[in-house]
């Protein structure tokens, strides 16, 4: 019960109660490229990242090269462990427009990485620490990668 412990492991919900104690992760993943500030050229990309969590293997990562409207299978790359960063890729081809990238992660048990407002809608707007939600690369018309901020 450190001021530590209770402050950063504990998540304020919804409902006005609190999910105490949160120390395991939820499936989470990041795409590590292409990210700012790298540009993309026309053509062929492999989009790369990272998947892990704290209740199991990672067993499914998708990509979305349209802001979430669809979502495609990535590849996993051995080796795949338990509560491990788990390598993933997908092969994209950039047409020279705007494009979002996303990546969202599933364990074993299930459970698939939330968007925000999933995740804000489960736990509340007070969850600071233990944000496993979406986020995403936009790419600029010309091929210019920037963070993307969920409004």
């Amino acid at each position: 019960m450190t001021r530590e412990e209770t402050s950063k492991y504990t998540d304020p919900l919804a409902n006005g109660t609190a999910r105490m104690f949160s120390f395991v992760m939820d499936a989470k993943s990041v795409i590590t490229f292409p990210a700012f500030p790298a540009t993309v050229s026309k053509g062929w990309c492999v989009i790369t990242g990272l998947a892990w969590s704290g209740r199991g293997k990672i067993t499914r990562v998708e990509v979305s090269t349209d802001g979430g409207n669809t979502w495609a299978n990535a590849e996993l790359q051995a080796p795949i462990l338990s509560k491990c960063t788990t390598r993933f890729c997908h092969a994209w081809k950039y047409d020279g427009g705007e494009a979002l990238l996303m990546s969202r992660a599933v364990d074993e048990t299930g459970y698939m990485q939330p968007t925000r407002a999933q995740l804000v809608a489960a736990r509340g707007a007070g969850t600071f620490y233990h944000m496993n939600n979406i986020r995403g690369w936009k790419v600029e018309r010309g091929g210019k990668v920037f963070f993307h901020v969920e409004s």
